[in-house]
């Protein structure tokens, strides 16, 4: 019995080590990410070079004997190749759309992933969520449309984008669950894959779309401001930390447990998003839209928590896969 409680004290510890570095992590890289691109509008070069830094790191961590991981298996590579698509595509819908939309409205939109983490858990035989989790969504979905009618920058464009991104976002965050409970792969495994992987698909859209050569020769010209090489550094740093982050909180808790914390960051964001970086102009109807969405996302966060404490205690093999 002691040993039953051990295990289950280290995995709450564990649980709550992966949702507050996520939560931090992820609400940092939001804010580094648009100063990156106030200055550097090469949203997909940005991407690849975070996603080689990230590859190499993890393999030469991996050779000084830093990381346990096991090396590259093309089994493995093919299960979550679909994994690294879909974060990719995120990502680059994300980064995109912050040119045209500011980030408290990215927030709000980025909130509507619960609702679509809902939607795809009905069809995928989850079951039927509370009248509390059903009304808490609509309020955030519903403060999204009214910011929208007041927001003075309004771009469809980027708009389209971000909603894009929000349904990536929901299909790799499912895969991910799946992933690290059905094959016992860590954290640091499934982010080495998923940047392995995505490298050909990234090199690929910036020669076709024509971001190279100009990208890397902005990047040169950028490279004598110390402002922008301290700046880019740290996407690179802190895009590290956030794949770490995500895909252990992911692995460690539920693929919804990880949006939860994406929405509950998201009120800090946003009061600071109309503070830093500029690009906002205040309207009645878009304060309102934003208040009435961040209510939501924190009555959605109540709601589950009810949900979770009302069910039988989490096993612990969460934590022995993630150990494996």
């Amino acid at each position: 019995m002691e040993k039953l409680t051990d295990a289950e004290a280290a995995s709450s510890s564990l649980s709550l080590f992966a949702a507050l570095s996520y939560g931090a992590a992820s609400m940092a890289m939001v804010f580094i990410n648009k100063a990156v691109l106030m200055e550097y509008s090469h949203s997909m070069t940005l991407l690849t070079m975070q996603q080689l830094a990230t590859a190499l790191l993890i393999h030469v961590g991996r050779r000084m004997g830093y990381t346990r991981s096991r090396g590259l298996e093309m089994s493995t590579a093919k299960k979550l190749l679909p994994v690294s698509l879909f974060y990719n595509a995120n990502v680059a819908f994300a980064l995109a759309s912050l040119k045209g939309v500011n980030i408290p409205m990215y927030i709000a939109i980025k909130r509507l992933t619960p609702l679509a983490v809902l939607i795809a858990g009905f069809f995928s035989g989850k079951g039927k969520p509370s009248i509390q989790v059903i009304l808490s969504v609509i309020l955030t979905a519903g403060g999204v449309v009214i910011a929208a009618l007041g927001d003075f920058s309004f771009d469809l464009f980027g708009y389209s984008l971000a909603l894009t991104s929000v349904f990536f976002q929901t299909m790799y965050l499912v895969l991910v669950e799946k992933s690290g409970a059905e094959d016992g792969l860590s954290s640091v495994e499934i982010m080495f894959y998923n940047s392995f992987l995505s490298l050909p698909f990234l090199l690929f859209i910036i020669i076709a779309t024509g971001e190279v050569p100009n990208s890397l020769s902005l990047l040169l010209a950028k490279s004598h401001s110390i402002h922008f090489l301290v700046i880019l550094i740290l996407s690179f740093v802190m895009g590290i930390a956030l794949n770490f982050t995500m895909f252990l909180c992911t692995i460690v808790n539920s693929a919804l447990t990880t949006t939860i914390v994406g929405v509950l960051k998201g009120v800090g964001s946003t009061t600071l998003g109309f503070i830093l970086l500029g690009g906002v102009q205040v309207h009645g109807l878009n304060v309102t839209g934003l208040v009435i969405n961040t209510a939501g996302g924190v009555w959605y966060s109540y709601a589950k928590y009810q949900q979770r404490k009302s069910k039988a205690p989490k096993r612990v093999s969460d934590v022995e896969t993630y150990r494996k």
